[in-house]
């Protein structure tokens, strides 16, 4: 079985811009189901795992904001856009044998359940994958602010950041090539050097609970699960 994970329950945040695949926007199901199976393959390890997915591949509040959409209007929007996210990914894991609950800032309970932490923590505990959907149910907060918002209230003890690439770096590595990436850095550097791993006030969160940021690739096979060994190409962020 090789090394065991370091974490026992962690929050993995990633993108909406993780789904599109090949597509111009919206989901595309082929890898929606490969990034539940590199989930799923790790979860069976009796890693207890909760789930933020952002919303941009359907919709950006901010940019619609900035298009005339009344700010609180256009990011109860983009909430919107990552329940449809979370419904995604939990179609997605169940296909891959994965119990799973989807749990909402806002109130739908037609399709999901409304956020409870005690119910969330309890879902872990049982070995159920737990999306949060909706951001913190308020405008002008990211999800990255409410990944770290749900790290803090469910106990755990890292958030992982999956991205487009495999840590931070000195500068854009798609436009760098002499680009290098941080092995380590301290939340001090990033919030000082407006390193954009996060915004600041999910840093702060982070370093205030004194909780770990892991920045992986989400698109590389087995990535997740290197990582949680203490293996995969990654920036840890810490104090």
């Amino acid at each position: 079985m090789g090394k065991t994970y370091k974490y026992n329950r962690v929050l993995l945040k990633i993108s909406g811009e993780s789904l599109i695949g090949a597509e111009p926007y919206g989901i595309d199901v082929a890898t929606t189901d490969r990034v539940a199976g590199e989930i799923a393959a790790a979860h069976g390890n009796n890693l207890e795992i909760a789930l933020v997915i952002g919303g941009g591949n359907i919709f950006r509040g901010l940019s619609a904001a900035a298009s005339g959409i009344e700010r609180a209007t256009a990011d109860y929007m983009g909430m919107l856009a990552t329940v449809m996210n979370a419904l995604a990914m939990q179609s997605a894991l169940e296909r891959a044998g994965i119990d799973t609950r989807v749990m909402s800032a806002i109130h739908m309970h037609n399709v999901c359940e409304p956020y409870v932490r005690r119910r969330a923590i309890r879902h872990m505990e049982k070995g159920r994958i737990v999306i949060f959907a909706a951001g913190t149910g308020h405008p002008y907060f990211t999800t990255d602010t409410a990944a770290a918002l749900r790290a803090a209230e469910m106990n755990c003890e890292v958030l992982l950041k999956g991205t487009q690439i495999n840590g931070v770096y000195t500068a854009d590595p798609k436009k760098d090539p002499d680009a290098t990436r941080y092995h380590a850095l301290t939340y001090r550097k990033v919030l000082a050097e407006d390193l954009r791993v996060m915004d600041s006030s999910s840093v702060s969160l982070m370093r205030d609970n004194n909780i770990p940021i892991i920045v992986f690739s989400i698109h590389k096979k087995r990535g997740f699960d290197k990582v949680m060994r203490g293996d995969g190409d990654c920036t840890i962020i810490q104090s």
